[in-house]
């Protein structure tokens, strides 16, 4: 892989309407097959969501529960086609989580479901996890295991918040691990129905904290009081820059003054600043 190449599509990318993220990046992939699975990994688009026949429940895909053009439903455990729905039978070979890693799934999914009850108030979470290269997950928890935290939430089918929180989990001894987030919001705005316009854009950031677990359940209460953390700082964050500048934005460039009133306002403060230069 060309690094010349991998940056100077990142950095197109950044440039490019951020509504657009989905078609940009499948557009680079395909004019450079070379970067695409590096591409893919790098940059977050806005997630997906299929429907689980069998539960009957709807569920988040993203890179790391997805096999080929099928994606892993955290209630079942089976793949699901993206394009017509059926259950794939056959899936002894996809990537699944140990026994014991797929009950601690099962947890986790529940109890982000509280979350996402309490802080959205609607949307969809789910919650996948996956083994550490060295090993299966065990049940006193000394190797550890990595994950991924999905939440959105979408209103009037225009506008959309997208969480998605990556972490490690790397065990220290039997008391402290360090856990490792990278966690990315993305955040479409807008009203087709009034005007065109709209507001959108991503952030991410990276957390590491050093916490202290008795067992593999506690692992998901230390991740989601760090997620909790990490979103409401996030919010904040994004309430400053995008509505704060926004607002700056809209006040500068709208006036209630008569034109005529500006233009005397504006000629004074010229002849103000051409008698100080003068001096």
């Amino acid at each position: 892989m060309s690094d010349e190449a991998y940056d100077a599509s990142l950095d197109v990318l950044r440039r490019l309407d951020p509504k657009s993220i989905t078609k940009n990046l499948s557009n680079i992939c395909r004019l450079q097959p070379e970067l695409a699975s590096d591409l893919l990994a790098s940059i977050d688009t806005p997630l997906k969501t299929l429907h689980c026949s069998k539960s009957g429940k709807p569920f988040l895909c993203c890179d790391y529960n997805r096999d080929g053009d099928s994606y892993r439903s955290p209630f079942i455990n089976k793949y699901i086609n993206e394009l017509n729905g059926s259950i794939i039978i056959d899936d002894e070979d996809a990537p699944k989580p140990s026994d014991h890693l797929r009950e601690l799934e099962l947890f986790a999914n529940d109890s982000f479901d509280i979350y996402r009850d309490l802080y959205y108030e609607g949307g969809i979470s789910s919650v996948y996890l996956w083994d550490k290269e060295e090993g299966n997950s065990s049940i006193d928890g000394k190797i550890g295991f990595d994950g991924v935290v999905l939440l959105k939430k979408t209103v009037d089918e225009s506008s959309s918040w997208d969480s998605i929180h990556v972490f490690e989990i790397e065990n220290l001894n039997s008391n402290f691990s360090i856990y490792r987030l990278t966690s990315t919001i993305i955040l479409d705005l807008s009203n087709s129905k009034i005007d065109s316009t709209y507001l959108s854009g991503n952030l991410t950031r990276q957390t590491e904290k050093e916490i202290q677990f008795k067992d593999s359940a506690s692992h998901v209460a230390n991740i989601g009081s760090l997620i909790e953390d990490v979103e409401t700082q996030m919010r904040n964050m994004l309430q400053e820059v995008y509505f704060g500048k926004t607002t700056d934005i809209l006040t500068d460039i709208r006036s209630l003054d008569a034109l005529s009133q500006r233009n005397e306002d504006r000629a004074k403060q010229e002849n103000l600043i051409q008698k100080f230069e003068n001096l």
